[in-house]
């Protein structure tokens, strides 16, 4: 009898601890995929942005500024027109319901206007 009392006590700390460590991975992703898109942005082959770039008043501008990234940048993968496109369209999708409309018309309005940039009219 004594050993089956061990051996049921052995199952049940070997499940509690499996239990224990499955709580600490999923708390462990959660905080990373939290903010995956601003891991994304960082830490991707996907562009070097200038800081504030979205931020800026005009759609020139920010198309001027994503052009001259995606030429310049070393991390891209696929052709700067493309990267630069990507890139704005991540921001725009990422920001969602939350983005105010002026915003994600000067964003749409970048896109015509980086297709002008690099002569895809």
């Amino acid at each position: 009898m004594a050993a089956r009392k061990t051996t049921k006590r052995k199952t049940a700390r070997k499940s509690a601890s499996r239990t224990a460590s499955t709580a600490r991975r999923k708390r462990g992703s959660k905080t990373t995929s939290k903010r995956w898109s601003q891991r994304v942005t960082k830490e991707s082959d996907a562009l070097d942005l200038k800081a504030g770039v979205f931020k800026q008043t005009s759609a020139k501008k920010i198309a001027a500024s994503l052009k001259a990234s995606a030429e310049h940048s070393e991390r891209r993968k696929s052709g700067a027109y493309r990267s630069a496109l990507s890139m704005l369209t991540f921001y725009i999708n990422r920001a969602g319901k939350t983005l105010p409309k002026t915003e994600r018309s000067r964003l749409e309005r970048a896109k015509v206007e980086l297709r002008h940039q690099f002569g895809r009219d």
